[in-house]
């Protein structure tokens, strides 16, 4: 590919980058702007590499500089909105949780600066002190019914607990690939981490994959206290189809349904954070874009079953549903996180979902919609996602102190 055709492919992504496509073609759309958004720097470094080359060798055409200085230009421009994601979050978090909340935090209240040697490798998110027990099984003996715990080399005791649940559309994904960020962070401040494999679609239709949830979490009130957990603490998390399972999970404590053999278990948590979550899945919202994935995915997909017909399956396993049904007593403390970018999930599902969380819940409620940001924007290390992680960190250092009690929850889901 010469100069110019890198140049100009360069310049589509970037302007993807800023106004991707939605519909039909948000998946190609996604991807393009997900690694623009998130590698911008090194991008750059090797767009300023390249183009050094063809001025050494006196290649390029002054099109071809012009071509150049938009990019870089574009790419500064990017590079400037991550940046301001730490100011986006910090705001969301004083306006739910006060202009002092970081008082009492300790390490998770500081602006630690992202480590070059970290921007330089990305992908290398797992520390070197965060001791990783692999494939320990809470629902059978194959790949899909087990679990990796995560927790300080030192050896711990009492610790409050984060159950990660990883994306994929609910028919991928594995427990290694998401969440590692949140993870390792969390390892860091004293947390031990757990994070599940679950029964996937269409070979598994739902609702195998929320009972797979609410079995592992059985298994952390059961097991943890032997990795150092204390249970009496746990809080659930996830990405995409994984928010989706995660927040589904902490607004139906106890359901029979969900838990198929072990109705009498204990599956409350104290809290959620679902990233990019997918919330509205019978389309109350009228959103067209929530109509689509609907009609399209999870009916075929997900459920193998179409939604005329079945419509109490499919709001039963909405969370936004849910909130006209739950007991606003029993509702945990939420942060939810989303892009305004996203052309997977639209962010009008976090939209709605906050709003009418907001309206019903007693709990406290923390929402941070993220400008410029795709789908799955702290998968791996970038400005952005170091800085949604410390916000996160804060975040649940904060509900651990000072949250809403998950005792009168368990009482009356009991």
């Amino acid at each position: 590919m010469s100069y110019k055709l890198r140049q100009l492919a360069s310049l589509a992504f970037n302007v993807n980058a800023f106004f991707p496509p939605h519909g039909r073609v948000g998946v190609p759309a996604f991807f393009a702007g997900w690694m623009t958004n998130e590698l911008t720097p090194q991008l750059m470094t090797i767009t300023a590499a390249d183009t050094a080359q063809h001025l050494i060798r006196r290649k390029a055409t002054l099109s071809d500089l012009a071509l150049a200085a938009t990019n870089l230009t574009l790419m500064s421009l990017l590079v400037g909105r991550s940046q301001r994601t730490a100011a986006q979050s910090e705001e969301s978090l004083l306006a739910s949780l006060g202009p002092n909340y970081r008082q009492g935090l300790g390490e998770a209240a500081s602006d630690t600066p992202l480590p070059l040697s970290k921007l330089a490798r990305p992908f290398a998110v797992i520390d070197a002190d965060v001791d990783r027990i692999r494939d320990v099984e809470y629902n059978g003996p194959g790949m899909r019914g087990r679990l990796d715990v995560f927790r300080p080399t030192c050896e711990v005791s009492g610790a409050p607990v984060l159950l990660q649940v990883h994306g994929g559309a609910w028919i991928m994904g594995r427990k290694e690939e998401q969440g590692l960020m949140l993870i390792n962070k969390m390892v860091g401040l004293g947390w031990v981490c757990v994070s599940i494999n679950y029964r996937l679609a269409p070979k598994h239709p739902f609702p195998a994959q929320i009972i797979d949830v609410k079995k592992a979490i059985a298994w952390v009130r059961d097991n943890i206290a032997q990795y150092g957990g204390d249970a009496s603490h746990l809080v659930i998390t996830g990405g995409s189809a994984g928010g989706h399972l995660a927040s589904l999970a902490a607004l139906s404590p106890n359901d029979p349904a969900y838990q198929p053999g072990f109705e009498d278990a204990d599956t409350s948590v104290d809290a959620c954070v679902p990233f990019y979550g997918v919330f509205d899945l019978a389309n109350k919202s009228q959103h067209v874009a929530a109509k689509a994935m609907r009609d399209t995915w999870l009916a075929p997909r997900v459920f193998g079953k179409p939604f005329a017909g079945n419509e109490a399956e499919f709001e039963k396993a909405s969370p936004l549903c849910r909130l006209d049904e739950i007991d606003p007593e029993l509702i945990p403390d939420f942060y939810v996180l989303h892009g305004d970018n996203d052309t997977l999930v639209d962010v009008n599902q976090a939209r709605s979902f906050v709003a009418r969380l907001r309206e019903v819940s007693q709990a406290m409620v923390s929402y941070t919609e993220l400008r410029g940001a795709q789908h799955a924007f702290e998968l791996f290390t970038s400005l952005r996602s170091h800085q949604v992680i410390a916000s996160v960190a804060r975040w649940l250092e904060w509900q651990r102190l000072h949250g809403s009690s998950a005792g009168t929850r368990r009482t009356k889901s009991a």
